[in-house]
C-alpha cells in the first residue's frame, strides 16, 4: 500500500538512461508515462496467510532527458491516492481513509529522482524522494530496461522497463494494522514512456 506509481517514475528515468549502456544513446527531450501501459503495483502480507496485491490506477509524470549528460536528467511524478485498487470495494474504501492514505487530506503522492547507480548493462539501483502523508523519505528500486526503440505502431520513441523494490510503510507514519497487515511492502512495476515531439 505504497506510492508505487510515483516509484515507477524513477524506474522510468533509469529505463531511459540505461539505454546508454546498450547500442543506442537515448534521445534527449521530454518523455511522458503512457497511462495505458503502466502497472504500479504492491504486495503486502495479510496475517501471514496470503498476500494482498493492489495497484494505483492513476499515474502521471514526465522525465526530461539531457542527452549530453544523462545523470543531469530529471523525473517528476504524481499519483492520485484515491486511485488505489485491490479488487475489493470495502477494503479500498478503508485504504482511502485516515488509517492508511488519508486521501481527503493527502490526495496526491509525489516522487522526485535523486540518484542513479549503474549495476549492469541494462540494470541499475535508482533512488528518489517519495512524499506521502506529508512526509518525504528515500526509496530505492532495482530496475531493468526491457527495450528502448521506435514503437512499431505509433512511431514514437518508447522506453519500457520492469522494477522491483521494498519499503517500510511505517516510515511514513502508516502503521495501522501492523503486524497483522505487513509493514514491509513489495513493489512490482511495469511501465512504458513516450518521447514527446
Amino acid at each position: 500500500m505504497v506510492a508505487t506509481g510515483a516509484l515507477a517514475a524513477i524506474a522510468l528515468l533509469w529505463a531511459l538512461l540505461a539505454t546508454a549502456a546498450q547500442a543506442e544513446t537515448p534521445q534527449g527531450g521530454t518523455y511522458v508515462i503512457d497511462d495505458t501501459h503502466v502497472h504500479a503495483s504492491f504486495k503486502v502480507s495479510h496475517l501471514g496467510f496470503s498476500s494482498t496485491i493492489g495497484n494505483f490506477d492513476t499515474v502521471s509524470g514526465d522525465i526530461v532527458i539531457n542527452a549530453d549528460d544523462l545523470t543531469a536528467s530529471t523525473v517528476n511524478v504524481t499519483i492520485d491516492t484515491a486511485s488505489i485498487d485491490t479488487a475489493h470495494k470495502e477494503r479500498d474504501e478503508h485504504l482511502r481513509n485516515a488509517d492508511f492514505f488519508n486521501v481527503a487530506e493527502y490526495p496526491e503522492m509525489t516522487f522526485t529522482s535523486t540518484a542513479i547507480e549503474v549495476t549492469g548493462d541494462a540494470t541499475a539501483k535508482v533512488t528518489g524522494d517519495l512524499t506521502m502523508l506529508g512526509q518525504t523519505h528515500p526509496v530505492t528500486l532495482d530496475v531493468t530496461l526491457n527495450k528502448a526503440a521506435e514503437h512499431p505502431f505509433s512511431k514514437k520513441y518508447v522506453a519500457g522497463f520492469s522494477a522491483t523494490g521494498t519499503l517500510d510503510r511505517t516510515q511514513w507514519g502508516m502503521d495501522y494494522g501492523v503486524p497483522a497487515v505487513g509493514s514491509e511492502i513489495e513493489l512490482l512495476i511495469e511501465a512504458e514512456a513516450m518521447r514527446q515531439e
